[in-house]
């Protein structure tokens, strides 16, 4: 064989030799390119299957759960408070001002309009920049769909790193499927609902509102960039707690904004001038603060019993701390402000007043064990006692000077004192409860338990029961109406004594002012509280007639069947006598006072309306009658100050004043055509009180709340409360109540005749 021959038949083979080694080389690339991507693939499928975990459902992404804020309205649709173990409340994309939107966009994630969830191009940088480079300052790649991903489906704590990995990419997942079950506006809208902003605010509806007092429709681009801000971290950059580093990061979002064309640079350059606090409101939500407190309290015990009692779909009790509940009230939120203001107004004075009185002397005297007893109620006791302090242990420490903080009504006090001191500190303050309202819906308009809801947590409106004093008289007068007497029948001022059981000795009532003789109309004793007449009337009936007529106009509490309710012995509560008092103003119609009228779940769905309860209670003439008696209280009697400065309330007014024994409670309830309103005032202990009537007095103590709250309201003319009289019933009356036609007609009034009755 020739050399050609040879050389001719070995070049085939390293021809071949080429093609293998690059045939392997895009075998081995294709496979390290592939292989990865493939096992990348397989893992997400995996992922998305639930093997490495569970995903949310498609019903779980149609309804994301989120602990949502139940929130009390007003009858005006004014947010009175809210229950809440997260201070949150959705609003809707309509609800969000375009600033908020233009600055979430400018700083979290520019290119929101544009992916499907993940932004490919910020996972690229964070790779090579963020992994590779090591460059901390290049942000992450994180979108907003992601980020209400996290939010929606938070990860567990203290995870391995392949947990972590894992769950980043579960939230990739959501992400997408986010985008696929909800819009672009949808999607924005949930996640300003889910963020935190600190200071217990969870969502921005909730964070404008703590922070700038305004609806989110409402805010400016500083404020809305200032809470846009906080997103990165509530604590570090609170505007409260670090205002230097919220000015700073505020002005990074603004610029972020100038950047992406959302700002102009004079816009840009003028708004990160502004001080961070020259617009800023701020007011933590939390229930010793806002509106009605008291009320709020009371509502809460009874939505708690309403939830045990309702069932959502699934079988399970709402729950109005995490249902997002929406509760409306019958409370109107601007007579509410009057009473507080009312009460406001009122009592440094009288408190100031009452210091005066009992200067350089102790108001519970020798009962010592008002004090003692106050210790052992305290949470300082129980919790001592709670863990196995001594007796000597507590007494000690409840005589050793502590730093706190105290009422007053000139602001809250950070002082030294003893708890034992704080206690006698605090026995001295006067209390009250007040509650407005409307007699014909049952409806009720204001609430008012307390001077203060965060030192004083106890509520005077529904809880407390205090003797009534002479309050009580209109139901002994209310027996006489219905069984024919007239405002004008004439009954001897003279003591009436009775017989009581033994061993009890004879019961003689004595007039607060010591004067007897001569002949009242029933007008006239009524209006002056006259007790002689109250006996005089007691004697006609019986106590039990007196006490069944209460409880038919709606007093529930026990009332005791002796001779002495006529002088106002019971124990009730405001609650109570607004209600009964509401059926004179109501044509005898007792109606229950109500505070709800519906509740809502948070789609809007009526779960529950509610309507009063209605009853006859006494006949339309009687309860004219009565208001005929009544307004000669404030006419010519002990309410005769609300004609006068500083109320000058001229309309047509029935009210009656009430003082007990020692003045330990003064009353004073008040009835115009529209609202029924009254008002307790005295000591948390009856033992403390005014030593006398000129100033502890029901006319001088509570009735000045009624008249500053109603000459509020009558000044607002929004409010279309009337200054009309009372209607007269359209029969004719079956008595005379012109006492100078019925003097002349009943000139040998005999006042033991059922014929001039």
């Amino acid at each position: 064989m020739s050399n050609e021959e040879n050389i001719s038949d070995n070049s085939p083979p390293k021809k071949k030799g080429k093609q293998q080694r690059k045939s392997r080389f895009y075998l081995y690339f294709w496979l390290v390119i592939s292989v990865p991507i493939f096992f990348a693939a397989l893992y997400i499928f995996l992922v998305a299957a639930g093997v490495f975990g569970k995903l949310p459902s498609f019903e779980e992404l149609e309804n994301p759960k989120s602990n949502l804020a139940s929130e009390v309205l007003s009858s005006d649709l004014v947010t009175l408070g809210k229950y809440y173990y997260q201070n949150r409340s959705n609003a809707h994309y309509s609800e969000l001002s375009p600033n908020v939107i233009n600055a979430l966009k400018a700083t979290e994630d520019v290119r929101f309009e544009d992916h499907s969830g993940v932004d490919i191009r910020g996972l690229i940088r964070v790779i090579f920049k963020t992994v590779l480079l090591h460059e901390k300052s290049s942000g992450g790649g994180s979108t907003i769909t992601q980020q209400l991903a996290k939010n929606l489906f938070p990860r567990e704590e203290h995870i391995s790193k392949f947990r972590t990995v894992n769950r980043k990419v579960m939230e990739w997942i959501i992400a997408v499927r986010l985008e696929k079950n909800y819009t672009k506006d949808e999607i924005l809208a949930m996640y300003l609902n889910t963020v935190e902003f600190g200071s217990n605010a969870f969502g921005i509806k909730s964070a404008a509102k703590t922070f700038y007092g305004r609806t989110t429709d409402s805010l400016r681009i500083e404020e809305a960039s200032m809470l846009v801000g906080l997103l990165k971290a509530p604590t570090s950059f609170s505007p409260i707690s670090h205002p230097k580093h919220a000015l700073e990061r505020r002005n990074v979002v603004l610029n972020q904004m100038y950047k992406y064309n959302f700002l102009t640079r004079h816009s840009y350059d003028s708004l990160t001038k502004i001080p961070i606090n020259k617009t800023l409101k701020y007011l933590a939500d939390d229930q010793n603060s806002g509106m009605a407190p008291y009320f709020r309290e009371f509502l809460r015990g009874e939505l708690v019993k309403w939830c045990k009692d309702h069932k959502k779909a699934d079988g399970t009790s709402y729950n109005i701390y995490r249902d997002g509940l929406k509760i409306y009230t019958t409370i109107n939120s601007k007579m509410q402000r009057y009473a507080e203001e009312a009460v406001a107004e009122h009592f440094p004075d009288l408190q100031q007043k009452f210091y005066a009185h009992w200067k350089g002397r102790d108001p519970w005297g020798p009962f010592k064990e008002v004090l003692t007893s106050a210790m052992h109620r305290s949470d300082r006791y129980h919790e001592m006692k709670t863990a196995g302090a001594t007796k000597t242990e507590i007494e000690t420490a409840f005589n050793t000077k502590v730093p706190m903080t105290i009422f007053s009504w000139k602001g809250e006090k950070d002082t030294v004192m003893t708890p034992m001191d704080s206690i006698k500190y605090y026995k001295y303050f006067m209390q009250t409860g007040f509650m407005s309202m409307e007699p014909q819906t049952g409806f009720i308009r204001a609430w008012v338990g307390g001077i203060n809801y965060k030192h004083f947590k106890y509520d005077h409106v529904r809880d407390g029961k205090r003797q009534v004093g002479s309050t009580f008289k209109p139901f002994i007068y209310t027996l006489a109406m219905q069984e024919g007497y007239s405002p004008c029948f004439k009954v001897p001022n003279v003591r009436v004594t009775f017989d009581m059981p033994p061993p009890q000795p004879k019961w003689s009532p004595q007039n607060a002012d010591g004067k007897y003789g001569g002949m009242l109309t029933l007008t006239e004793a009524l209006a002056n509280s006259v007790n002689c007449v109250s006996a005089y009337l007691m004697k006609q009936f019986n106590p039990q007639a007196v006490v069944n007529m209460a409880h038919n106009m709606g007093i529930t509490s026990d009332i005791d069947t002796l001779p002495s309710i006529c002088l106002g012995t019971p124990d009730l509560s405001v609650f109570e006598m607004i209600g009964a008092y509401g059926t004179f103003a109501n044509k005898g119609i007792w109606t229950e006072p109500i505070y709800i009228t519906r509740i809502e779940d948070k789609n809007g769905t009526v779960l529950q309306d509610f309507v009063a309860k209605r009853k006859e209670a006494i006949s339309e003439e009687t309860a004219y009658l009565m208001l005929t008696l009544m307004k000669g209280v404030t006419l010519h009697g002990t309410g005769v100050a609300l004609r006068y400065k500083p109320f000058n309330l001229t309309m047509p007014i029935a009210g009656k004043t009430g003082t007990t024994q020692n003045n330990s409670d003064g009353w004073f309830m008040g009835i115009t055509p529209e609202l029924v309103s009254g008002c307790w005032v005295g000591c948390e202990d009856r033992s403390v009180h005014f030593r006398t009537l000129i100033d502890g007095q029901g006319a001088v103590v509570a009735l000045p709340i009624w008249g500053l709250y109603m000459k509020k309201v009558y000044a607002d003319k929004s409010l279309h409360v009337s200054q009309k009289d009372f209607d007269r019933p359209e029969n004719k009356l079956s008595v005379e109540i012109d006492c100078n036609k019925y003097r002349n007609t009943n000139e040998s009034n005999n006042f033991n005749s059922d014929v001039d009755r």
